[in-house]
């Protein structure tokens, strides 16, 4: 039987914060908190900033609500943009990433759904640390987690949206 957390207020500072390479992310709700049904982070978001390189999930759904700014996000083969009250829809199995599409910073929630991606998140901020990554640390973490990342579509990504990637504003 699953314990039942107690109801609370978040407030804007509230719940564990990173880096996750070219934006952030908070953590609000996770599976302990949600029964394993989904999971709540923020993700502010620099202005023209790939958040990820193109990659597919094979266990969870995302839904990206936009709170400021603007997002861009490429769903297969089509391309979408997302402003305040959007709401975008990123299918499991389904190749995606998404990018501030604006010259403000932007701001969006990512409601995971079941929950356990947010530990992914959360490994890779220990990943990160100081410097470049491991590609095979980040690649066995991505496997753990059922993610297929195609690194090398980020410097088209970056060319064909005009968006920077990493903490350093590389491609």
């Amino acid at each position: 039987m699953q314990s039942v957390k107690a109801a609370r207020v978040l407030g804007p500072e509230d719940g564990k914060a990173g880096t996750l390479g070219s934006i952030g992310v908070r953590f609000m709700i996770d599976g302990d908190d949600s029964g394993q049904g989904f999971a709540l982070v923020e993700h502010p978001m620099p202005p023209r900033k790939l958040a990820a390189p193109l990659h597919r999930h094979s266990r969870e759904d995302e839904y990206s609500f936009v709170l400021e700014g603007r997002l861009g996000a490429l769903l297969g083969d089509e391309v979408v943009y997302g402003d305040p009250g959007d709401l975008v829809f990123k299918p499991r199995n389904q190749w995606h990433t998404f990018w501030n599409a604006g010259d403000e910073p932007a701001l969006i929630l990512e409601i995971i759904s079941p929950a356990g991606f947010e530990h992914y998140f959360e490994e890779l901020i220990g990943l990160l640390g100081d410097g470049p990554p491991d590609p095979a640390l980040v690649g066995a973490l991505a496997d753990r987690y059922a993610l297929e990342v195609d690194f090398e579509s980020v410097p088209r990504l970056c060319e064909e949206y005009g968006v920077t990637f990493g903490p350093d504003g590389g491609p």
